[in-house]
């Protein structure tokens, strides 16, 4: 068993950093201030072809894992993009992979290649204001009228909306009530966004300013029926292959967030004098600091063990939840660790840990909650049962 990383991963963890090292701490300060997509940022990554990392060569893309791409997510993220930075470019990573998996070879070339070269954008369109995390209710309904299907409906905290050239959509074809079950009628699309019939809403939050969040409003949207993805009603198994790999990418994010945050806070524990000694001499400084370190630390364990998992095509729902789960409470804990290290100065904004601390929310919350995820260890690893 080797724990260390090969020399390839070395390779591009360095030639990440390098990247990341032209947008400083002042970059994202002024981004969470004023908003406004980072495009620099993006057009950089896509300039040395590292949006395409999961992508197949056949696609324009490197060819590599979900290892690689959690390896370079989470050193996006620690160099103090964090997850303004991370989500930037999350989408391209493994968004289209259900498009991979399903799609034909002209769906393939047409669509998953200029996201891999950065000549497009793109949103995910899932979740609806009154279901939440209970994909299989979802209401927006896509009707198939001839050779196109005309969608009606809403959908709520879609990312980067106001930048997205094109939308991943999940709609229900088939009305729930005439479906034997409700993952059943439920079809993928990828399709242009279409701003004459999409009407997007941002929504203020209280971090992440630069990479939007929306409500999105469709009012006879019609998608071409060559934009489905795979068959009529199989859209819900389709998004389960991109489930596993996304929660492995966000634990890597928080974990990247964790060590950036604490990261600062021995910085500022060996500086800061008071009652004339560093604060970080004290132990009520020290211990919950390297508490955060061994969380963290076994949180990328995890993630990386999970990311294995998927690469050499093994079971990796049970990993993938826990990394999630360990990552985003980790992430967490580490960032208010750092915010009272810093005492008062931790509240200011020119200090940095204030904006990891509300980032750091992001992958608690989403792409599902703590309390789902350890519903599923509960259910598929413990085998009890099932919950809701």
């Amino acid at each position: 068993m080797d724990f260390a990383l090969t020399e390839e991963q070395r390779a591009i963890q360095n030639a990440i950093e390098r990247i990341c090292s032209r947008f400083d701490d002042a970059y994202w300060l002024e981004k969470d201030r004023k908003g406004g997509f980072p495009h620099d940022f993006y057009d950089a990554f896509a300039a040395e072809g590292w949006l395409g990392i999961c992508t197949a060569e056949a696609q324009g893309g490197a060819g590599l894992g979900i290892t690689e791409a959690a390896l370079m997510m989470r050193t996006i993220s620690e160099s103090g993009a964090g997850l303004s930075g991370c989500s930037a470019v999350h989408i391209n990573i493994f968004g289209l992979n259900p498009v991979a998996v399903f799609g034909t070879e002209e769906q393939k070339e047409r669509m998953i290649r200029p996201m891999a070269e950065g000549r497009a954008k793109a949103c995910f369109a899932v979740t609806e204001p009154n279901t939440g995390l209970n994909t299989t209710q979802l209401k927006l309904r896509a009707e198939k009228r001839g050779d196109k299907y005309v969608v009606n409906g809403q959908k709520v905290w879609i990312s980067t909306a106001q930048v997205a050239d094109h939308l991943l959509l999940l709609a229900r074809t088939t009305p729930l009530e005439e479906v034997s079950k409700p993952t059943e009628g439920l079809s993928l699309f990828y399709t242009r966004f279409d701003r004459d019939r999409i009407k997007v809403a941002e929504i203020e939050k209280m971090g992440r300013k630069a990479v939007d969040s929306n409500e999105l409003f469709f009012e006879d949207f019609e998608i071409p029926e060559a934009d489905r993805i795979g068959e009529e009603g199989q859209g819900f198994k389709y998004i389960l292959h991109g489930m596993n790999p996304e929660r492995v990418l966000i634990a890597a994010e928080a974990v990247g967030l964790g060590f950036a945050a604490l990261r600062r806070a021995a910085d500022y524990a060996r500086e800061r004098v008071v009652f004339n000694r560093p604060i970080g001499k004290n132990q009520s400084i020290q211990h919950p600091l390297a508490i955060c370190q061994a969380e963290l630390e076994a949180a990328w364990l995890l993630t990386m063990k999970a990311a294995w998992e998927y690469d050499n095509g093994l079971p990796c729902g049970a990993s993938a939840n826990m990394a999630k789960y360990l990552a985003g409470e980790a992430g967490y804990n580490a960032c208010q660790t750092a915010v009272m290290t810093h005492g008062g100065f931790g509240y200011a904004k020119e200090y940095h840990v204030e904006r990891y601390l509300r980032e750091s929310l992001i992958p608690r919350i989403a792409p599902v909650s703590p309390q789902l995820a350890l519903c599923f260890i509960a259910e598929k690893v413990l085998d009890l049962p099932k919950s809701y």
